[in-house]
């Protein structure tokens, strides 16, 4: 009698084992991220084109899902822009390129997608500068002397890299809304003998000590390619 009743103890135990892990194995899902490229264009510099006469541009922005937490990212832009300083003004025309990579520093829910970007950028910028008038004489009580023959400097370049941080939401299915704030070092830059570089495309103004920011806000749309 012991003996049989310890085999259907154990036969028991058996089966309620097993139908346990039967039902953990139906209710297990398993969440598939999604990967893909993102690629969209900065709002700002086209309507600001439509009502200034000083500046016209775009940008095209992109980024591609690398691991969980790291993406590839890249910026094409073009730049027309006309300056004011004190003593005279010039006009910019150029293009740039940046490469690198973004981090998301957030942790999303289930289902979410948002990035809080924590980035760094290679970027490279050719361009040429016009001055189109400047002031030779300040003296008060001396007539003010005004040279408006523009001069051209072609060929120029610039080089610096950025700190990049922002945010990334998605709005609607796919279509995210970004905006990124960026901190600018030069590395390089060709300009002529008599004229600083003040402004390269892309790198936006540059101070005295060859730093500079620069900011976007944009619209973009992920093309999912595959899930993991």
């Amino acid at each position: 009698m012991l003996k049989y009743t310890i085999n259907i103890i154990l036969l028991l135990t058996c089966s309620a084992l097993f139908a346990q892990l039967g039902e953990k194995s139906q209710d297990t899902v398993t969440y598939k991220d999604r990967y893909g490229l993102r690629v969209g264009i900065d709002v700002v510099r086209p309507i600001y084109s439509v009502f200034s006469e000083d500046m016209k541009g775009f940008e095209i922005v992109g980024d591609y899902r690398l691991t969980k937490r790291f993406y590839l990212a890249t910026e094409l832009g073009y730049r027309d822009q006309i300056r004011q300083e004190d003593f005279f003004n010039f006009s910019t025309k150029g293009q740039y390129i940046k490469l690198g990579a973004d981090y998301n520093a957030y942790k999303n829910w289930l289902g979410m997608e948002n990035v809080i970007v924590v980035g760094l950028r290679y970027a490279f910028s050719t361009f040429s500068q016009t001055i189109n008038e400047y002031t030779i004489n300040t003296d008060p009580f001396l007539p003010v002397r005004t040279e408006t023959e523009g001069t051209t400097y072609e060929g120029l370049n610039g080089q610096w890299v950025e700190l990049v941080l922002g945010l990334k939401v998605e709005v609607l299915h796919n279509v995210f809304l970004g905006v990124s704030f960026r901190g600018n070092t030069l590395i390089s830059s060709k300009q002529p003998d008599n004229f600083k570089n003040l402004y390269i495309p892309g790198f936006e103004r540059v101070f005295s000590n060859n730093n500079g920011f620069s900011f976007n806000y944009t619209v973009s749309y992920l093309i999912p390619l595959y899930r993991k």
